[in-house]
């Protein structure tokens, strides 16, 4: 058994948010909103704090956002390859929609072995991305911060590619699958009236509202 699959599912399911939080650059997670994602109390989330943080998995003070310590980032890495992997198992090899893959892979992760998600890997080829644009850490942990990217509700009108779709909203990912609103794939905004874009993209001109700009991550595109 790995470090990893030493962890209860609660904490294998804490470390992940919290490190996940950060991933594009944004600040660390707040007790609050870690409460809204897994809908329990402020007070049940400072309690699992003081656990994990007496584990030696992360830095609390109340009132404060939540940073995980080194050992905390590694265990939280290895829990993310493994949602990312089995994400990209089921939407490569099974056939699952990319709106469907997030719950699926949410139950499994828990129950994978090192052994099983090494087999996946190999079978895949070694995926350095999911179905939803996020990058899989590597075996060892490696994990390479993106950089030029920024959200489509922050976006210039110009030239992007999609790089990444945040998969909290299955009936949006499906939406935009319609659109060919997916990951690698060319959007050009062609206007920004308000937090609202005008984009064209897949031979369409679609209007997207401010918060499904706001779970849309590109990258310019460069001229010439």
């Amino acid at each position: 058994m790995d470090a990893v699959e030493a962890l209860t599912p609660v904490v294998q399911d804490y470390l992940k948010v919290i490190w996940s939080a950060t991933e594009w650059g944004d600040p660390p997670i707040t007790t609050k909103r870690l409460a809204e994602r897994f809908a329990t109390t402020q007070a049940n989330v400072s309690d699992t704090m003081r656990r994990l943080q007496a584990q030696g998995l992360v830095e609390y003070t109340p009132y404060r956002p939540v940073r995980l310590t080194p050992l905390g980032a590694e265990l939280a890495i290895a829990m993310v390859r493994r949602h990312r992997l089995i994400e990209t198992f089921l939407a490569e090899t099974l056939g699952y929609a990319w709106d469907e893959v997030h719950d699926e892979a949410e139950r499994l992760e828990h129950a994978a072995s090192a052994s099983f998600l090494d087999r996946i890997d190999r079978l895949l080829g070694h995926p350095r991305y999911d179905p939803h644009g996020d990058q899989i850490p590597g075996p060892a942990g490696e994990w390479v911060p993106p950089t030029g990217v920024e959200r489509l509700s922050d976006a210039a009108p110009g030239r992007y590619r999609i790089i990444r779709v945040a998969d909290s909203d299955p009936e949006r990912l499906a939406r935009f699958a319609r659109h060919g609103l997916v990951p690698h794939q060319p959007v050009e905004v062609l206007s920004s009236p308000g937090a609202s874009k005008e984009v064209a993209v897949a031979g369409q001109r679609i209007a997207l509202q401010p918060e499904d700009c706001d779970v849309v991550r590109v990258r310019a595109e460069r001229a010439g």
